[in-house]
């Protein structure tokens, strides 16, 4: 490693030190949906809305009757969620993914009554009502064949809640459900309304006091925010990392909206789209049981109401790459997997190759070995030309060392002179720094895919208990300064060492001495406070890397004869002599540039 690459390098670790300090299987067999429906006999729901959100709007005269009535659950269970509607409102009640679990080992619930609120504010014949806080009668039935107007495939449910808001003028909320995925489907069926609904929209609440699920409760905040899209096909989103209250509205249509965890999302997405709405965040940092609180207003359109044309679909699911894909234009960005080129590397290299490698294996530490394996063989290339771009610049600093004594002072002579005998010898200086640039997509990669990776989730692997998270071998009654935090990773302790080891040998056959060799070897132990908090499979893979770096270097060494690039660059220096080589298009306009800077200069003196 020459000078001007570890300066390369160097600048590439600060920049990765202020963005992450700133910015920062099988098919399951079909089997029909489950119904039960049981009467409450408690006020749990209703207490804990209040406690959510006291501004619901409540009917007077004859709609006062609508709020009398007992309270009944529908329980849907289906292969992948547990589904519970309320009579009360029409709504659901809760949403739990059976497939997962909190990292407490409890039921993971993305919509649950002591977190979530759903009101839908309406104007009925001049007076203010919320059709979410009267009662309904409720119907539910399995559709066995295709249903010829929802299109649903077999073995679905039917959920329809039905209310008389007057003579002739009904409102139906009518809920369909698959028996597998994590979508369901939602319209709004209206009857006789016309002209008694008041305004040119119906308001759809939705709060959300996101509960904690996940061991890292700092993490899991800087990784929670409401994204939205919109008609125009713009992709934006509350601030993630934001522990302020953060509101936006959007003027323009919105064609979906979701709060988004880390590892989950529960959305709402219009067939046609919401004429607006608002959304806003806020953390409060005294209570630890809540990460974010969460609030979504949209506006539906009366006419589409009107016409039974508002339908939606639920998402209530996690963020696998896939899966979000499939659910509507720009959904799978619910799941950050960094800008260009890295988005890129992630898309279409490493989430293919994990999910082939996860589709044989199911041990994860063993998939990150070998996807490790897969990336170093495939970079080799790029490897075996940075071994010789250095091997090349140490056989030169002896020469480049009598440059420097030769010129004193005068660093453009020095530089002229260097260039020179850059030209001479046929190198290329920035030979040993190029190939590592070109493997910075690959780094980035894995500082996004690792951390946000729900396969990686409540998977264990020797010590440590969930990759998706830091793994801690001690617990520290103090908190270290720096972002270390108050636990010891033992993943990135090993990281750390094999880091140093591999730049202590890079150290022993590049041209870098004084400063710069001493940052280099600072550098790994900066990191080592940076990615104490950060994804174990995140500081195993790059454990793995670094042995399987030293191992290639090895042999690389071995087919890399010194003598014959000793003896191929005297050649050169001969054949640049007697005028029989030509200069490379790289140095003729490294020249060229470094005369203009020359003049340029003298003009200036």
């Amino acid at each position: 490693m020459d000078r001007n690459s570890a300066i390369g390098l160097t600048l590439i670790a600060v920049l990765l030190l202020v963005y992450f300090n700133f910015f920062s299987p099988e098919p399951p067999k079909e089997t029909p949906p489950t119904i039960t429906t049981t009467e409450k006999t408690d006020s749990l729901s209703q207490v804990t809305t209040s406690k959510i959100d006291s501004t619901g709007l409540i009917p007077s005269g004859p709609l006062a009757t609508l709020l009398k009535g007992e309270e009944k659950d529908t329980r849907v269970e289906t292969n992948d969620l547990v589904l519970t509607f309320s009579n009360h409102g029409g709504i659901l009640r809760e949403v739990e993914l059976k497939k997962f679990k909190t990292y407490y080992k409890k039921p993971l619930l993305l919509v649950s009554p002591r977190s979530n609120a759903f009101r839908l504010n309406a104007t009925f014949e001049g007076k203010d009502i919320d059709l979410y806080s009267v009662f309904y009668k409720v119907e539910s039935r399995q559709i066995s064949g295709i249903h010829p107007e929802t299109k649903l495939p077999a073995d679905s449910t039917l959920v329809t809640f039905s209310t008389v808001l007057s003579e002739g003028k009904i409102v139906r909320h009518i809920y369909s459900i698959p028996s597998n995925g994590y979508r369901l489907k939602y319209r709004i069926e209206t009857s006789g309304l016309g002209e008694s609904l008041n305004g040119d929209h119906l308001t759809l609440l939705w709060t959300d006091h996101i509960p904690v699920q996940e061991k890292d409760l700092q993490n899991s905040r800087l990784k929670t925010t409401v994204n939205y899209y919109t008609v125009k096909g713009e992709f934006e989103n509350l601030s993630e990392s934001s522990l302020d209250t953060e509101t936006e509205a959007m003027a323009s249509p919105v064609k979906w909206m979701g709060i988004k965890q880390k590892f989950f999302t529960s959305a709402i997405i219009a067939k046609n789209s919401f004429s607006g709405g608002e959304a806003s965040t806020s953390v409060n940092p005294t209570d630890s049981s809540v990460l974010k609180s969460a609030s979504v207003r949209l506006f539906i359109p009366k006419a589409d109401v009107v016409g039974n044309r508002a339908n939606f679909e639920y998402f209530f699911g996690p963020n696998e790459f896939q899966l979000l894909s499939a659910v509507a234009p720009g959904f799978s960005k619910n799941l950050d997997l960094g800008w260009p080129p890295v988005s890129w590397v992630n898309r279409f290299v490493i989430i293919p190759i994990f999910h082939f490698l996860e589709s044989f294996i199911g041990n994860y530490g063993i998939i990150i070995m070998i996807l490790v394996i897969i990336i170093k063989i495939a970079l080799t290339p790029l490897s075996y030309t940075s071994y010789l771009g250095m091997a090349k610049m140490r056989l030169l600093k002896p020469e480049l060392d009598l440059i420097k004594e030769k010129n004193g002072d005068n660093a453009t002579q020095a530089q002229q002179d260097q260039m020179k005998l850059y030209q001479q010898a046929g190198v290329n200086p920035f030979s040993g720094c190029i190939p590592i640039l070109l493997q910075m997509p690959i780094l980035f990669a894995m500082f996004y895919f690792f951390p946000v990776s729900v396969e990686l989730r409540q998977q264990a692997f020797l010590w440590a208990d969930d990759l998706s998270t830091y793994d801690s071998i001690i617990q520290l009654p103090f908190t270290v300064p720096f972002g270390y935090g108050s636990h010891v990773s033992l993943f990135v302790l090993l990281m750390t060492a094999s880091t140093l080891v591999s730049t202590w040998q890079n150290n022993q056959i590049s041209s870098v001495t004084g400063p710069m060799k001493s940052m280099s070897m600072i550098m790994p132990v900066i990191f080592m406070f940076i990615l104490n908090s950060f994804s174990a499979g995140l500081s195993f893979y790059y454990f793995v890397s670094n042995l399987m770096g030293l191992a290639q270097q090895a042999i690389i060494k071995r087919f890399v004869d010194e003598d014959k690039i000793k003896a191929v660059m005297e050649d050169h220096k001969k054949k640049i002599t007697t005028g029989t080589s030509t200069k490379s298009k790289f140095m003729t306009k490294l020249e060229e540039a470094m005369k203009t800077s020359e003049e340029a200069r003298r003009k200036k003196k």
